[in-house]
């Protein structure tokens, strides 16, 4: 007598959201130097907003605070830094601002 065994094999779909809070360290001075910014130096000199920038020996991200500066060239334009959500792995990841010509 032969026995036949059958599994049925189905597929399950999971659905997972992960929310992720993120804790940034912003100092007390930064809501300052965005209420007071300093007057502008000359006519040449643009605002560039906070910056982030990843520090791996403590693991995070160091704030820095908006300042003027004169653009590299005549005609280039400050693109600000931006948080942009990660496509390979939950979080987000500091883009650095720069300058456009």
């Amino acid at each position: 007598m032969a026995v036949v065994s059958v599994a049925a094999f189905t597929q399950a779909k999971a659905q997972v959201d992960i929310g992720v809070n993120l804790q940034l360290n912003r100092p007390a001075a930064y809501e300052r130097n965005e209420r007071e910014r300093p007057g502008r130096p000359s006519p040449r000199h643009v605002w560039v907003n906070e910056e982030w920038t990843w520090n791996g020996q403590a693991n995070k991200y160091i704030y820095h605070p908006g300042y003027w500066m004169v653009p590299p060239r005549d005609g280039d334009v400050w693109v600000p830094g931006h948080w942009k959500r990660r496509g390979y792995q939950p979080g987000y990841k500091w883009v650095p601002g720069h300058w456009k010509w």
